[in-house]
């Protein structure tokens, strides 16, 4: 037995060190003098240190961190200090390797990198959410360093390729997290490969069965897919070379999230999604000729295929944010169906694939970089230092993935501002000033409120008073991260003047009442009138909530306060209700049985029924409620808050009944309504607790309350409604 262990760690051996070599083949393009020796020094600490540890998988841990380097030199493009920090990413955490042994052999730079990259170790408050105070460090250091950001996507990337051996709720924490969070980076960062692979693999564990029919239905038709490229593209193929241009002209899948996003979105069946590739038309141009090579090729195009004239998207003019060019088009297909082309050079290419890397590559002929732009964003949120990491997190994520729309000021400088942005968020992006004293704003010379939402191409003009000041509704009004967090410190700074007076007040009252001024009686005060802080105390005397006859009421039951002590109510830690919950042993948390011992409520915004995907989350004041996990709060739950998920799972229950709903589309037919019903009362049984109906033109549209046992019970039913005749679709929908 022994000498078969030995044999199998010398095939390991020789598997890393030619993993090892494939590394290094990734990055020769980058190797400058010296650096071969840096990455084998890094690669012999990686290895050393790790050199007991395994993965789930039962493989050595070393596969990690060799994984992550090629990810980060190959299909981002990172240069030799990233490959030795993604060598060396897990070093500090799980071994007894310091930062300072980092900083002593590698430099102070790979030792910032690092400590970008690893986790925070340490006690937060409970309401904070780990997950959001790492992300909150990991940013911190991206200021400074983007490439901390980058080894985390690449790191991110190989844990989900290899995320089949985890615990199911450990893939759907991790999964959530990606949706939530990465994905959404990736895209901010122009890393269109990743952010696809990246949304694609956390839908495979979030909603794997959608997952696997999409992946179905995609792998049917691919040979017929395949033939209808090859005919699109020959007849541009061959003008594009006639007219002298370099070109690479071919098809591209689109991947199967943005596809379930598509049906999702616009409630269509697979087979209504026309766009399920693209055809890419890749120019090699020089710098001069790009933006004309472009439209040379979309004028070719557009002579053979009749465009969509409202679907023509110019990034080449006005880049996005995150840097991509592109020029995309629909155009209607030979068979009478809609096929989006994107015309591009492989600079332009270059940056889609490979975003931030590819940028400094192309700094110089780059007139204009958004990405910088970002960054000095960041910055500038977390320079706002009492902001909860929550709020942040919140804040940060809506300005990672939002559309930009373009405005123009009076003098025709171009700002980006995210979809949905109003004028105030544009007199804040203007200047703190200027949003802090805004009364409105004219929008193409018409005047407007100061929440009007601005369109793509507006020109705006802020209009600002000195008597203006920010209020506590404003931050209602804007979506920015900038405006919020400018929003949030001027009312806070309100705050404290306004409590500064109340301070001096308190004092005065509590002198006449011969009280001595101190923190110990103050929290007393603040105890009796349920104030969270002693600040919320000076406020309410300030504003003449707290009067000296109520102070006066606080003296006469003070005795008895000071018999019970300032005794906070009880606070139960997230473990203990979790050891409460599970009661002590089992590690699952069984629905639908033993009433009595677990006390649990379904959740409203997702109604689960038993045969549902399910999980339980933790929360402070109900128990614990259970979600879907296609749900649409679970990815933001899971990923913030991942350390109060628990497992559920649906026991055989007793017959009970759920309640869920569905919406139904049809044909308006005479009698169409009792056919339905009688579906459901008759054949099935099932009480209604609501019906709606809408016919307008001749089309029917209803949605139905019903009490169904499971999801089994509730699939049956929309196979029957599906036959009635007229009946062309049925959806479940959340309540």
């Amino acid at each position: 037995m022994k000498t078969e262990l030995v044999i199998d760690l010398e095939a390991e051996k020789q598997e890393i060190l030619k993993r090892y070599r494939a590394l290094l083949r990734a990055s020769k393009s980058t190797l400058q003098k010296g650096d071969k020796k840096e990455i084998r020094k890094a690669f012999d600490m990686a290895l050393e240190s790790h050199k007991d540890m395994r993965r789930k998988s039962g493989e050595p841990y070393i596969y990690h961190p060799i994984a992550v380097a090629q990810i980060a030199a190959e299909e981002i493009g990172l240069g030799t200090t990233s490959i030795v920090c993604a060598l060396l990413h897990d070093v500090v955490e799980d071994t007894d390797i310091t930062l300072e042994d980092i900083e002593r052999e590698f430099g102070k730079k790979t030792a910032k990198i690092i400590d970008g990259l690893t986790k925070i170790s340490g006690v937060f408050d409970t309401n904070s959410s780990l997950q959001a105070e790492n992300f909150r460090k990991m940013l911190l250091t991206l200021a400074d360093d983007v490439r901390v950001i980058l080894i985390k996507l690449a790191d991110r990337l190989h844990n989900m390729r290899t995320m089949e051996f985890m615990p199911r709720h450990k893939q759907l924490k991790i999964a959530s997290e990606t949706i939530y969070l990465y994905a959404p980076l990736a895209h901010r960062l122009g890393l269109y490969a990743i952010k696809s692979e990246l949304e694609d693999l956390s839908m495979k564990y979030l909603e794997p069965d959608t997952y696997k029919f999409v992946a179905k239905k995609l792998n049917e038709k691919k040979a017929e897919r395949a033939m209808f490229i090859k005919k699109f593209v020959e007849p541009i193929d061959e003008i594009v070379h006639e007219q002298g241009l370099v070109a690479d002209v071919y098809g591209r899948p689109k991947s199967i999230h943005s596809i379930w996003n598509k049906m999702k979105k616009k409630n269509i069946p697979f087979e209504e999604v026309y766009d399920l590739f693209a055809i890419r038309i890749i120019l090699d141009s020089p710098p001069e000729n790009e933006k004309a090579d472009c439209w040379k090729a979309y004028s070719i195009v557009t002579d053979l295929y009749r465009p969509n004239p409202d679907r023509l998207r110019d990034w080449v003019s006005s880049p996005k944010g995150n840097g991509y060019e592109s020029l995309h088009t629909t155009v209607m297909g030979p068979r009478g169906q809609w096929v989006e082309v994107q015309i591009r050079t492989q600079r332009m290419n270059e940056i889609a694939e490979k975003g931030f890397a590819a940028h400094w590559k192309y700094k110089e002929s780059s007139n204009d970089n958004g990405l910088d732009q970002w960054i000095q964003k960041v910055r500038e949120m977390l320079s706002n230092p009492e902001a909860n990491a929550l709020d942040f997190l919140d804040d940060f994520k809506m300005n990672l993935f939002s559309d930009e729309i373009f405005i123009f000021t009076p003098k025709g400088s171009l700002i980006q501002l995210p979809l949905g942005a109003t004028a105030l968020d544009f007199a804040f992006e203007i200047h703190t000033g200027v949003g802090a004293t805004c009364i409105g704003a004219k929008v193409n010379h018409k005047l407007v409120p100061i929440s009007y939402k601005l369109q793509n191409g507006d020109q705006v003009e802020i209009i600002t008073s000195n008597k203006q000041t920010p209020k506590e509704d404003w931050l209602n009004i804007v979506v920015t991260a900038k405006a919020k967090s400018k929003i949030k410190s001027s009312l806070k700074e309100e705050k404290r003047k306004i409590a500064d007076n109340g301070k001096e007040i308190l004092e005065r009252k509590l002198k006449s009442l011969k009280i001595t001024y101190n923190t110990d009686n103050l929290q007393k005060i603040s105890y009796f009138f349920k104030l969270p802080s002693t600040q919320e105390l000076f406020v309410n005397v300030a504003l003449g909530k707290i009067e000296l006859k109520d102070i006066k009421e606080y003296l006469s039951s003070e005795k008895e306060v000071e018999n019970r002590g300032p005794e906070r109510p009880e606070n139960l830690s997230v473990d203990g209700i979790k050891n409460k919950i599970k009661g002590g042993e089992s590690d699952i948390l069984l629905i639908g049985e033993d009433m009595q011992r677990i006390d649990y409520t379904l959740a409203a915004c997702c109604n689960p029924i038993p045969g549902d995907d399910v999980f339980g989350f933790i929360t402070v004041s109900d128990g614990i409620k259970i979600h879907r996990t296609n749900c649409p709060n679970a990815t933001q739950l899971m990923a913030n808050y991942g350390y109060r998920v628990v497992k559920a799972k649906w026991n055989k229950q007793q017959e009970l009944t759920f309640l869920t709903g569905l919406k139904i589309v049809g044909i308006d037919d005479v009698g169409l309504i009792n056919n339905i019903t009688r579906v459901i009362s008759t054949d099935f049984k099932v009480n209604m607790r609501s019906i709606t109906v809408d016919t307008n033109d001749g089309i029917f549209e209803g949605s139905i309350m019903i009490f169904v046992n499971d999801t089994e019970h509730l699939e049956n039913l929309i196979k029957n409604l599906l036959k009635v005749r007229g009946v062309t679709g049925v959806t479940r929908f959340d309540a």
